[in-house]
């Protein structure tokens, strides 16, 4: 594939700033529609549109059975559970707070693979995991933020949707999918979505029209399935193909400091020094668990 320096240039803006920017417009719209319910509108849309674009660009859509069931079960784990549930604890935490604690995920994929694939830790991975766990537990442990109503399930809750996506993540790496990324993310969408749907009917969840609700609820719906769900993921595996893993993985370290300022100032949310601290000891530690290099004195001093 041929390198485009501006395209590739507007593919880390989308990742940076866009998936950034989507605990922000979930905030906002999870203040007014149930959750639920706005996940499986945001899933469904992206998946149609994306059904729509692969047909005029003439992808084939036709995926064997075992494909879709895995499909379904990828949807669950990434969509269902692992997004559906952010968005329900975006009811009782900040986004800036859930931003920060989801950039854990590089922790928990490591601890789940040393758990069920017997992967040895490596020493530059295992002080990340050191600095990762110091990082949770300041961020966590703030008297101003558990004392909220509904926080601490929020945070509970935050952090099994991490293990959701962390056995996706494993599960992804060895599932039969749709060799096609963009039919295969297509149909994560759809059954995802459509399993949010069946949950926000069983928990009686209030369904409205989009002409009833608020214009800034309505711009951000619209911008979560354009932007959130079809434009960034796009711009992730594009960078995939073009740049270093390394390179598209510094997303890790900017989505939260991009959701941080936002939550901050559109929505006035707090940004305590503790945060702060915790949030530069996390994405440390995140930092040493993504890179290839080694400290040659630590690695032989777990050796």
């Amino acid at each position: 594939m041929q390198r485009n320096t501006t395209l590739i240039i507007l593919a880390f803006f989308s990742i940076y700033v866009i998936w950034g920017s989507t605990y922000l417009l979930n905030k906002i719209a999870v203040t007014e529609l149930p959750p639920f319910m706005l996940a499986s509108i945001r899933f469904i849309s992206a998946g149609l549109i994306i059904f729509v674009i692969a047909k005029l660009t003439g992808l084939s859509l036709v995926i064997t059975k075992r494909q879709l069931i895995n499909t379904a079960i990828a949807g669950f784990l990434f969509l269902t559970f692992g997004n559906g549930v952010v968005v329900w604890a975006l009811k009782y935490v900040d986004s800036g707070f859930a931003a920060l604690e989801i950039s854990a995920q590089p922790l928990v994929v490591l601890i789940l693979m040393r758990l069920f694939q017997g992967k040895k830790i490596k020493a530059m991975s295992v002080l990340g995991v050191i600095l990762g766990i110091i990082g949770i537990y300041l961020l966590v442990s703030q008297n101003q933020i558990i004392s909220k109503e509904g926080s601490l399930l929020g945070m509970i809750m935050i952090f099994a949707c991490m293990i959701s996506w962390g056995v996706g993540s494993l599960f992804v790496g060895k599932a039969d999918l749709p060799s096609n990324f963009f039919i295969n993310t297509g149909f994560q969408m759809i059954t995802g979505g459509s399993m949010l749907l069946i949950a926000s009917l069983l928990f009686g969840e209030h369904w409205s029209l989009p002409t009833m609700w608020s214009a800034d609820v309505q711009w951000s719906m619209l911008l979560l399935i354009i932007f959130g769900s079809i434009v960034a993921f796009t711009s992730f595996n594009y960078l995939l193909k073009l740049v270093s893993p390394e390179k598209v993985a510094t997303s890790t370290y900017v989505n939260p400091i991009i959701a941080l300022i936002l939550g901050w100032y559109f929505l006035n949310e707090q940004i305590t020094t503790q945060s702060v601290i915790a949030a530069i000891i996390l994405l440390t530690g995140v930092y040493f668990i993504n890179t290839k290099k080694r400290i040659v004195i630590f690695d032989r001093f777990i050796k």
